[in-house]
């Protein structure tokens, strides 16, 4: 069967099995969900089959971060990290399927966020131009050929010429499947970079708005290996941060972060919050001789004051409640910090009978299916892009 043959297939099937993946941030391993997508648009119903995440290794780890930095890799190592991490989400796709009970052959779709290395939506000077731009690897043909069905990737480029941040993209995926006609729902994504959703009670597609908040696990996971020496990678359920105390002066140096004061729509990640930001961070904690379970304690509730920031400064609507998902969820410290500072309820994923570890994998199958059936799947008025676009790349 062709490709476009193969496609038309896909588009006149009542029910699709997807695969989603999704490499975050964080850099802790490959995530990897096996859904069934019945319809699409408004329609869309999702059942998630099987979920499980591959951790990287140490060494794998520190090359992705290492590259993600910005400061190393040259086009030899690029291509051979490109065709690593394919090799590394066909793993995850197999382990998936086996983890769920069923056959590689039987997969219609995947879904690849792959790994975002580094992330430019500010436009900077470059050989003579203003230049703006986005880098995922992770190739698709090597899942593609691995699986032999198509694959949709490379989704934040679309957005982005089309003058958009090229992020966050979650937020469609999170309408078409939280919304609610009588609540204004908030959808907290606590990886290693925090983002918001909200979905106003009833409201369309063009009504939702979404930015990322600023760090969400990363400056925390950045701590916590230092100061035990590499020995962590986190803060397991924020048992360092709850031994110690904020200290406020502390936490209102760090209050001055000009993102923090920057109107949405916005987008951050490793460029801000990355080595530099968390050197920066120690040195002035030195200067104050706080204690590193502080330090952590403070850092952690940073976070939190970064979600009331922006919910009290950017969000012409309100949530009525919060919905919390990814890792950060797990942190029962920070999710303290969350119900003290918001005063609504906070809710997780596993509240309502989800997987929170899931979700952004999902939401790469659902813009997957989204794209296979030709459907605008950015939101214009979170990306800031001029008009809808069909993002993602597919092979077949």
């Amino acid at each position: 069967m062709n490709g476009m043959n193969r496609l038309k297939t896909l588009e006149e099937k009542e029910t699709l099995r997807v695969i989603g993946l999704m490499s975050g941030t964080s850099a802790d391993g490959m995530d990897a969900v096996l859904t069934e997508i019945a319809g699409a648009g408004l329609q869309t119903r999702v059942r998630t089959l099987g979920f499980v995440s591959l951790p990287y290794t140490d060494e794998e780890r520190a090359a992705v971060l290492r590259l993600a930095s910005g400061e190393s890799g040259g086009s030899r190592e690029l291509t051979l990290f490109h065709f690593w991490l394919g090799q590394r989400s066909l793993e995850a796709c197999l382990a998936v399927c086996e983890a769920a009970g069923v056959g590689p052959d039987t997969v219609d779709l995947v879904g690849s966020h792959g790994q975002t290395l580094y992330h430019l939506p500010r436009a900077g000077e470059y050989l003579g131009r203003s230049v703006r731009g986005t880098l995922q690897l992770g190739e698709a043909s090597v899942i593609c050929e691995g699986l032999g069905c198509p694959v949709v990737s490379d989704f934040r480029v679309r957005d982005l010429a089309a003058g958009g941040q090229g992020a966050p993209l979650v937020p469609y995926a999170e309408y078409l499947l939280y919304r609610r006609e009588n609540e204004t729902v908030g959808l907290q994504n606590l990886g290693g970079i925090g983002n918001l959703t909200v979905l106003p009670a009833g409201g369309g597609p063009e009504d939702t708005f979404a930015f990322d908040t600023g760090p969400g696990n990363m400056v925390i996971d950045q701590l916590a290996e230092r100061i035990t020496g590499g020995a962590k990678r986190y803060d397991a359920n924020g048992e360092m941060a709850a031994a110690g105390r904020v200290n406020e002066e502390l936490a209102a140096w760090m209050m001055q972060d000009p993102y923090l004061k920057k109107a949405p729509p916005k987008t951050t990640g490793r460029e801000d919050y990355g080595a530099v930001y968390v050197n920066r961070l120690q040195a002035r904690a030195e200067e104050l001789r706080i204690s590193p379970e502080d330090l952590l304690a403070t850092a952690t509730r940073f976070t939190a004051d970064c979600v009331k920031i922006a919910i009290r400064d950017f969000c012409p609507v309100k949530p009525d409640l919060l919905i919390a998902g990814g890792g950060g969820c797990r942190n029962s410290t920070l999710m303290r910090c969350l119900r003290r500072e918001l005063g609504i309820p906070v809710l997780t994923n596993e509240d309502l009978g989800l997987d929170s570890d899931a979700k952004e994998a999902v939401a790469f199958a659902v813009l997957a299916n989204e794209c296979v059936h030709g459907h605008p799947n950015n939101l214009c008025s979170v990306t800031g892009a001029a008009h809808p676009v069909v993002m993602g790349k597919i092979s077949v």
